[in-house]
């Protein structure tokens, strides 16, 4: 009984998060800021372990969301708060489950909680943390592309074709380049700029276009007639035009 009185006044004095608190931390600084707020108020029980346990699970459930992310095709939308919200609920799921009486007694005996200030300070920090992983994975990730990634010029405009090494042979490319000479795509006018990627029994190339593709739809039509030239040469092999801007990413056509 001694104890467990000593317990509830060291606890008393020690100050805790509510839980608007978390939410407002974790929605702003991401799981880590959830796991910050929960592992705290653990010490602030008197319950360390747990409060080890939660870092465990908050480091792990950290990587499975980004790693989600990462893996999450193009062409899926997802709404920006989604993910977000669905962390940030199941965060303060958790903290209902496994704090939600102490926190109520904590208050209702006239325990200190932490002021908004503080919480906000988490949220940005936790934001930054999580900024900086994002870009170091895609700084890795980009390095590791790259990596693999060769340009091969041609002619003496010095067209480019670039590709991944570990999926097109520079045999293939070299026979393109000779399908876009052919074609006359390859001239001696403006420099063209190519990527190439093997997709099954296909080759989807990707020619950089200048914004005239988007709004003259009579722009259109030299495209139509390489595809069409080049299928002729690749009887066996199908060919697909992606008509881009600016960067290879910003498909605004795709002829098939």
């Amino acid at each position: 009984m001694i104890h467990r009185e000593l317990d509830n006044q060291i606890t008393s004095e020690r100050k805790i998060y509510k839980a608007s608190a978390l939410w407002l931390g974790t929605f702003f600084g991401g799981p880590l800021a959830a796991g910050y707020i929960i592992a705290e108020n653990f010490k602030a029980f008197n319950r360390p372990d747990n409060a080890k346990k939660t870092w465990l699970f908050t480091i792990v459930a950290t990587i499975v969301i980004f790693a989600g992310i990462f893996i999450i095709p193009d062409d899926v939308n997802i709404p920006n708060q989604l993910i977000p919200l669905i962390y940030t609920g199941i965060a303060a799921l958790i903290l209902h489950s496994f704090q939600g009486k102490q926190i109520q007694s904590h208050i209702k005996s006239g325990g200190q909680v932490y002021e908004w200030g503080r919480v906000v300070i988490i949220g940005l920090i936790g934001l930054a943390i999580t900024l900086l992983t994002i870009i170091g994975t895609l700084f890795i990730i980009d390095s590791i592309n790259n990596a693999n990634l060769s340009t091969n010029t041609y002619g003496m405009m010095q067209h480019e074709i670039s590709y991944d090494i570990n999926n097109v042979s520079t045999q293939e490319i070299d026979n393109l380049a000779d399908a876009f000479i052919k074609t006359t795509f390859f001239d001696n006018d403006i420099t063209k700029y190519v990527y190439v990627e093997k997709v099954a029994n296909s080759y989807e190339i990707s020619i950089s276009c200048n914004h005239a593709i988007v709004d003259e739809p009579e722009a259109l039509e030299p495209f139509v007639q390489l595809k069409d030239d080049i299928q002729l040469l690749y009887p066996m092999t199908k060919i697909v035009l992606i008509l881009v801007v600016d960067y290879f990413d910003n498909v605004v056509k795709r002829l098939e």
